[in-house]
């Protein structure tokens, strides 16, 4: 990667590098003005930056398709014959799939999970032993989101923290490291085999969760024949629900703890006025994605800005770039809680945007509405904080954080 905040020579656009896991944003911004069309030829591959190209590109699964993975360690056949999710199908059989778990993720059945929603996150916060100088990732962030997914999965509650812990070692990257670690391949391994168990178990025993009711289904699979899923792609639904919805929300309410220590003034209008929250998390999202790309595979040729991405290569769809794209979107570096919602890259965009948004965004909003209620003034250790180096996902894995005692309510 080109050295923040010097342009010389060709930008360079790595990764797996430590500049990107710090702070990319600067090689983006080349990216978007020299290089909208990036061509990686030590990972081989290319990559989209501009908020209209990555838009586009993300609505057309026909030419970049999902089928062959989401990150460079499956669309480069590193790792050979992958295991077929959601996030790797393209229609119609996506189509089908999805919708069996849809309807447990939309606007109004997710409002009726608020009030457990809110219950996870004030006992999160009440055990906090330090409300004066605790962790927001460690004490808060990281643990209470797959607390939330993980009961609506039916996991049991001795199990439930174990899924993030899997989660980040089989995510975790090197610098200059494409596929997962023998840990990570093992951690990676034994989530499946939980889930694949525990799928067994409700079989057996029924309960009111997600994964027997995903038991129950019948899938139209186009032969006019309903058919049943099997435990082996039960256990991938919950894996990858369980991951998607333990990783992202972790990531979005840690870069708000982060943006609002830089941004006192943006801080204080929720606090004035909570009914900006909501907003709030939308540029929260916008301005420091957890998703920093999306990996697709290109199906045809096509030619973007007078370059041409050939069929057969990894592409990769900057979201993180996208969404600081000044051509598309006025101030984008300005983090700007009165900001009107624009179409959000942040959860994806087309016929893979996130099943589970409303209820990241619900949990978000709450988190962050208890956060204004206990703490109206804290700082962040920025030196001290320590961000996460892994695939397809952005964020801390630690961030300090001091309020002063007299911030603390009465």
């Amino acid at each position: 990667m080109a050295t923040r905040g010097t342009d010389a020579g060709p930008v360079e656009f790595d990764p797996f590098s430590p500049t990107f896991y710090e702070d990319p944003y600067d090689t983006y911004r080349r990216l978007r003005d020299e290089a909208p069309v990036y061509r990686n030829e030590r990972y081989g591959f290319y990559a989209l930056s501009r908020y209209d190209d990555v838009c586009a590109a993300s609505k057309d699964w026909a030419r970049f398709t999902s089928t062959h993975g989401v990150d460079l360690s499956t669309l480069t056949t590193r790792l050979h014959d992958p295991i077929e999710t959601l996030i790797m199908m393209d229609p119609p059989k996506h189509d089908r799939l999805r919708a069996l778990v849809s309807r447990v993720f939309t606007p109004r059945a997710v409002a009726k999970l608020e009030p457990m929603v809110r219950r996870v996150i004030g006992d999160q916060l009440d055990a906090i032993e330090d409300p004066t100088s605790f962790d927001a990732i460690g004490d808060f962030a990281a643990p209470f989101p797959v607390e939330v997914i993980s009961r609506m999965l039916g996991v049991p509650e001795g199990d439930r923290q174990q899924i993030r812990h899997w989660l980040d070692v089989g995510l975790a990257r090197e610098p200059g490291q494409v596929d997962p670690s023998d840990e990570g391949i093992t951690a990676m391994i034994e989530m499946g085999a939980y889930m694949y168990g525990l799928a067994q178990a409700k079989r057996a025993h029924p309960d009111d969760d997600m994964i027997s009711h995903l038991i129950d289904c019948e899938v139209d699979t186009g032969d006019g024949v309903p058919h049943r899923l099997d435990d082996m792609e039960i256990a991938g639904f919950a894996a990858l629900i369980g991951g998607a919805g333990a990783e992202t929300v972790t990531k979005l309410v840690g870069n708000a703890f982060l943006l609002f220590a830089r941004h006192p003034d943006q801080y204080r209008k929720v606090i004035d006025d909570p009914g900006r929250i909501p907003n709030a998390v939308e540029e929260t999202l916008r301005i420091l994605p957890p998703s920093q790309y999306q990996g697709r595979f290109s199906m045809e040729d096509t030619v973007w800005h007078g370059r041409e991405v050939p069929a057969g290569h990894a592409v990769l769809l900057l979201t993180g770039a996208a969404l600081r794209d000044e051509r598309a979107i006025e101030r984008p570096d300005t983090f700007d809680v009165d900001r009107p919602p624009l179409l959000s890259l942040g959860f994806g965009y087309g016929i893979h945007s996130c099943l589970g948004a409303a209820l990241a965004r619900i949990e978000s909003r709450i988190a962050i509405e208890e956060v204004v209620r206990r703490w109206p003034a804290f700082t962040v250790d920025e030196a001290t904080a320590r961000r996460v180096q892994m695939s397809n996902v952005a964020g801390f894995a630690s961030l300090p954080v001091h309020a002063p005692p007299s911030s603390q309510p009465s």
